[in-house]
């Protein structure tokens, strides 16, 4: 994720367009992609349970390209790209793609899906810090609570990981990594002076992404590689076609009219769904501090996803 939310709504004029009211069918397809979203956590747990993590992703990620292409062969948009402008995409597509994919798939086969999807949903906090420390952003007093929410969720977390005989502080560190990668990718995309369709933009970090994550899983797992299961397949499969053929292919078209609430309502709910999907799915049982950390973690992407009525309006 998880990461276009943010490339539709802030990085390109062409997408800037007057916001309409949502139809009863965009409702339900930003339901369904938020519900798609929250649930691929404990999908992604299982895909990778006994199968090498960076090969997984590479097999999802090369699965799920042919769908992007054909939506936006479909809906008319060129995906051609000059050499100036791969340059940028291949600059860009290291913090918001290759270090968020290549260390959430190697932290979630160490921790509880659950708890991996409130750590990698820290990102929005993470994009306000890389904002103030590397673009010189202001920050304000409302996104400053933000930050205190997001760490102390964050240290109550790891403290729980260190404290448990069983525990992985290593999967949480690395997801919190992935989390910061991501954030400060989405503030240089913001920064960023690229101008193409948030598709076609997708569809080239994608692809550059899915080069490097089959070139680490043939330097790191290929003494490991081996036929997928059933189970495999189905997660592969899941995340191929539904994740990132489906829910990104819908998400492109709804954040052209999104209204900014909507959408920042459906990124707070995918760590939610990711909770309690994992509890369904997997038996997953949440212990205080992932309740206490779930809270915190949406009080702070509230103060900096839900803007106040003042300055959405001046927006």
């Amino acid at each position: 994720m998880h990461e276009d939310a943010r490339h539709c709504r802030t990085a390109w004029p062409c997408y800037r367009r007057r916001m309409r009211t949502l139809s009863r069918k965009d409702w339900i397809l930003l339901v369904l992609v938020t519900l798609f979203w929250g649930i691929n956590w404990p999908i992604m747990k299982i895909g990778v349970a006994e199968f090498p993590p960076l090969t997984f992703r590479a097999l999802c990620m090369a699965g799920g390209l042919p769908a992007i292409w054909l939506a936006a062969r479909l809906g008319g948009i060129p995906l051609r790209v000059s050499r100036p402008q791969m340059a940028l995409i291949a600059r860009l597509s290291v913090p918001n793609m290759m270090i968020w994919h290549f260390l959430v798939i190697l932290g979630i086969k160490m921790l509880s899906s659950g708890r991996a999807a409130i750590l990698g949903y820290t990102m929005p906090v993470w994009a306000v810090l890389s904002g103030l420390l590397f673009f010189g952003e202001r920050v304000t007093p409302r996104a400053w609570l933000g930050v205190g929410c997001a760490l102390a969720g964050a240290l109550l977390l790891l403290s729980s990981e260190f404290a448990a005989l069983s525990g992985q502080p290593l999967g949480s560190a690395l997801v919190l990594a992935a989390a910061a990668g991501w954030g400060y990718g989405t503030a240089a995309l913001k920064k960023s002076s690229i101008d193409l369709p948030a598709i076609s933009l997708t569809f080239w970090m994608l692809a550059l992404t899915t080069l490097a994550m089959t070139a680490a899983a043939l330097l790191f797992e290929r003494s490991a590689w081996r036929w997928p299961n059933v189970v495999e397949w189905e997660a592969i499969a899941f995340n191929a076609v539904i994740v990132f053929g489906f829910a990104h292919v819908v998400w492109f078209q709804l954040a052209r009219t999104l209204a900014p609430v909507a959408s920042s309502l459906s990124v707070m709910m995918i760590p939610v769904v990711g909770v309690f999907s994992g509890a369904w799915m997997l038996g997953e049982t949440p212990h205080w501090q992932d309740y206490a950390a779930m809270l915190l973690i949406i009080a702070a992407m509230s103060t900096v996803l839900l803007k106040p009525r003042a300055g959405a309006a001046r927006e």
